[in-house]
């Protein structure tokens, strides 16, 4: 079906066959090498799409910076970019209210899983936080709108902007510091699946915690028995879950500043945590050398692969990981295991643990494969949006 008539106003950008190519797979990324022409079109410009031959693809966000040089927001003509995305703010925020439960935190837009490309933004009970990853979306107009429906829609005590200064300069944007873009509050405590956690506009990773694994929390939960150790706990997502089912829980991260708030979660809570600050591989070599058994153990290490020259590197920390834990693991026990490396494949990661699982002369049985929460969508044509990795086993 035609789009309506194009705005003369609209500066176009005509890309090369592989563009449209890929643009016709699902996906709605281009990069710079095949992107044909584009004079004259400014910096995060909403831009017409057109093949070499001039036929109308769609319109998308231009960024003169990075190598994902357009970014498709629709296949039709756009004449009121503030207008539809308050739109998909709407639906994001809709959509959420479906998939979201026993939670009052959640992503409410995922980027280009929401049609919303290079904006991510999350909740926090009362507090609504952030982040724009791309030219477009630090345009004024854009933020006007995006927030303006956040603010309408959720109606937060606060909200802060994340930033993350090394995209911002990638993407040629002015320095911006983090902090409250609406109100005045700076903390609160929120709730997943009944347990409660603080959080803080100024601190923790990213946009402030680990919502993708919600889903996964809970998962981990239903299956821990005995004594359990989480290995990179952060601020203690899975320890605190964990420690409704089993007597004894261990929370390990290098991160001194994320174990004290891990602390303080466990207080809120009531409940009895030990938490140890250390490297993770030494303590997993130095714990399996001493022969520590435990009945339940989680990996949740960062993303080890931010590139694909990355992989083989990735791989070999991943089969160590696991192979300590393995030997640890007492019969009967569960290991759940995560990577949030998108350059580590769904099968790559399981082919990982499987080898892990031989070398251990362990049989493990595949209780749960599993992804990112809900909130965090998955694009079929954007492999891009799908990333996580948990499994959870048993012997």
């Amino acid at each position: 079906m035609p789009g309506k008539p194009l705005s003369p106003t609209t500066p176009t950008v005509k890309i090369s066959r592989r563009g449209v190519e890929r643009l016709r797979g699902g996906h709605v990324w281009v990069y710079r090498s095949d992107v044909v022409s584009a004079e004259g079109v400014e910096p995060g410009a909403l831009v017409a799409v057109k093949d070499e031959r001039g036929k109308f693809l769609g319109s998308a966000l231009y960024s003169s910076a990075s190598q994902i040089a357009i970014r498709m927001i629709s296949p039709q003509a756009v004449d009121d970019l503030p207008g539809l995305l308050r739109e998909r703010v709407a639906h994001a925020i809709a959509y959420r209210e479906r998939v979201v439960e026993n939670s009052d935190a959640y992503r409410v837009i995922f980027s280009e899983g929401d049609f919303l490309p290079g904006l991510i933004v999350d909740r926090y009970n009362d507090i609504v936080t952030f982040q724009v990853l791309t030219q477009a979306m630090d345009a004024e107009p854009a933020r006007a709108a995006v927030l303006a429906e956040l603010a309408g829609q959720l109606k937060p005590e606060a909200v802060a902007e994340r930033v993350d200064a090394r995209v911002r300069e990638l993407e040629q944007l002015s320095a911006r510091k983090s902090g409250l873009a609406h109100g005045e509050k700076n903390s609160t405590i929120f709730v997943m699946n009944g347990v409660s956690f603080h959080y803080d506009v100024q601190g923790g990773q990213k946009t402030g915690a680990f919502l993708d694994q919600r889903e996964n929390y809970a998962a981990a939960a239903r299956y821990a028995r005995g004594e359990a150790l989480d290995v990179f706990c952060y601020q203690g997502g899975f320890a605190l879950h964990l420690a409704g089912r089993c007597p004894r829980v261990t929370g390990v991260d290098s991160s001194r500043p994320a174990l004290e708030v891990a602390d303080r979660n466990a207080t809120l809570n009531g409940r009895e945590i030990e938490w140890i600050e250390a490297n993770a591989f030494d303590l997993m070599r130095d714990y399996a050398a001493s022969g520590r058994q435990y009945d339940t153990i989680v990996l949740d290490p960062p993303a080890f692969a931010k590139s694909r020259k990355n992989l083989e590197t990735a791989l070999r920390g991943y089969k160590e990981l696991n192979l300590r834990a393995l030997k640890m693991l007492r019969p009967g026990g569960v290991l759940v295991t995560c990577s949030c490396s998108y350059h580590v494949g769904a099968g790559e990661f399981l082919e990982v643990v499987a080898e892990s699982a031989r070398d251990s002369h362990r049989n493990l049985r595949l209780v749960e494969n599993r992804g990112q929460a809900k909130d965090h969508p998955i694009l079929l044509g954007v492999p891009e949006t799908g990333y996580l990795k948990c499994l959870i086993l048993s012997t």
